[in-house]
């Protein structure tokens, strides 16, 4: 393959909805590639000695082996390489920030060229990977008699039960929700991750032997203690999902909301449910003036969420300035070409109330401070200068914090940091409980997607070694002969 062909071959993504036309909708805005386009884009990688797209990735994906695949008509291989490192590959091409990691770290980036288009590609060779049929569910060479219960149908749980079954474990997962697939499901819209994408994969998981116990409360509809009595090892991968409240001034009147109950009842809404929240105005944007204070991905989804439903106007207010905000910067300019209005250096100083009913937001305007010796600027205030902005609904996106588990489940043992998160052992993912394993943001706080997966992954193999490593540590004179032959086979390992 002709590794020079970024010289000759622009960057080119795949075709993205007008603004006009996807603000009517809430499809998602990027289509797949066509195969030439995706084998000419993939064909511009250079197949560096240093692959940094790789280092970048945290996964470690082999990006520029199956782009190489990709280039030479492969698409087929291209997936088996893909899907060896990733359970979920076709997601994390679609929500991924490339911009921040992968792309973001592509040599040709780096050095004035622009970068490769890996994340539509990864999205393009594992979304036909589903239409030729090329996944199927998963078939153990071994099936085991030992069960693992996972806590959270989230993509951390997702991915562990993906690498658990494939072991031979029998696997069941226990999840709050009536659907699987936690923020990817609810937290996440659909303009930008289609819930039929999601679903493919849990079906996938049930169709291969994976139970799924819905609309379960754990310390409430079975306690901890139950659940490790019925199986031999727990992870808890129940993301976070707190939310951080403004602190200013404020009566607390009616129209001020967290971003994770507007973007659910958003999700539960495109799946057609009734709720009467949305129903009432309060958790609908239509015909109101929104204020989105926040500047991560989920800040992005409320504001474009709220456009869809008709609002009549959306800002987005900021503490510091674009280039410091924390979401994704191609998420950024789709909310501006879809009508969202900025306030950058702008922090939230008082909710304005008119008799029990929130009436604007009251900002102070605020200035970068010189950078400090690691390079990160300050923020400071600028004396004397505010605003009001007018506001019907205003949204919340300030983050996520860790649910008290250890006093919901009932179970004294879990050890937490001093930021909420589970404690787990130094390298581990294993907790202070013994056989009690955890993964993805109750383990390293709100995050991405990709490092959940990534972690979930890791966390299956944790708990493999902990099972076999148990079978192995059998006194000696237990009759090991009489075991199942399941077990066998994991001892043997």
């Amino acid at each position: 393959m002709d590794t020079n062909r970024f010289v000759v071959e622009v960057k080119k993504g795949p075709a993205k909805t007008d603004a006009t036309v996807r603000v009517a909708n809430f499809n998602e805005i990027y289509s797949d590639f066509k195969p030439t386009h995706a084998s000419h884009q993939a064909s511009r990688c250079a197949q560096c000695g240093v692959p940094f797209c790789q280092h970048g990735c945290p996964l470690s994906n082999n990006i520029p082996d199956w782009l190489r695949l990709t280039a030479e008509g492969r698409p087929q291989e291209a997936y088996e390489l893909s899907a060896a490192t990733s359970t979920l590959p076709e997601i994390c091409g679609r929500i991924c920030p490339q911009d921040r990691l992968c792309e973001g770290s592509c040599v040709l980036e780096q050095s004035g060229w622009e970068n490769v288009t890996i994340g539509s590609v990864e999205r393009y060779i594992n979304d036909m990977a589903f239409e030729e049929g090329w996944i199927q569910p998963i078939e153990p060479e071994i099936e085991r008699s030992q069960s693992i219960a996972i806590i959270g149908a989230g993509p951390a749980g997702i991915a562990a039960a993906d690498r658990l079954r494939t072991l031979g474990y029998k696997v069941t997962i226990y999840d709050r929700y009536d659907r699987a697939g936690g923020l990817l499901v609810y937290g996440i819209p659909s303009f930008k991750l289609e819930k039929h994408v999601v679903a493919r994969r849990t079906d996938r998981l049930a169709q291969s032997g994976v139970e799924f116990v819905m609309n379960c409360n754990i310390g409430e509809d079975i306690t901890f203690e139950e659940l490790r009595e019925k199986h031999d090892a727990i992870l808890v991968a129940t993301g976070v999902y707190k939310a951080r409240r403004l602190s200013v001034p404020t009566a607390n009147p009616t129209g001020v909301i967290a971003a994770l109950d507007y973007l659910i009842t958003a999700n539960k809404i495109s799946f057609g449910d009734d709720i009467a929240d949305f129903n009432s105005g309060k958790l609908n944007a239509d015909g109101k003036n929104v204020v989105v204070v926040g500047g991560g991905d989920t800040a992005m989804d409320c504001v474009r969420t709220a456009i869809r439903q008709g609002a009549k106007s959306v800002t987005c207010v900021y503490r510091r300035d674009r280039a410091n905000m924390p979401g994704s910067d191609r998420e950024v300019s789709n909310a501006e070409e879809e009508g969202v209005r900025f306030e950058w250096l702008s922090a939230p100083k008082a909710i304005l109330d008119n008799h029990g009913t929130v009436a604007g937001l009251r900002i102070q305007r605020m200035r970068l401070t010189t950078p400090d010796a690691q390079g990160r600027q300050g923020i400071e205030d600028i004396h004397g200068a505010e605003a009001d902005l007018p506001a019907d609904l205003i949204i919340e996106a300030l983050g996520f914090e860790p649910e008290n588990l250890p006093v919901m489940f009932n179970e004294p043992g879990l050890e937490v940091t001093r930021w909420g998160t589970l404690k787990t052992m130094a390298g581990e993912f294993q907790t202070t409980v013994s056989g009690v394993f955890a993964a993805g943001d109750i383990v390293r706080g709100a995050s991405l997607v990709v490092w959940a997966v990534r972690e979930g992954q890791d966390a299956a193999a944790d708990i493999h070694h902990y099972l076999s490593t148990e079978l192995l540590a059998q006194p000696a004179n237990d009759d090991v002969t009489s075991l199942p032959e399941s077990l066998h086979a994991g001892a043997a390992e």
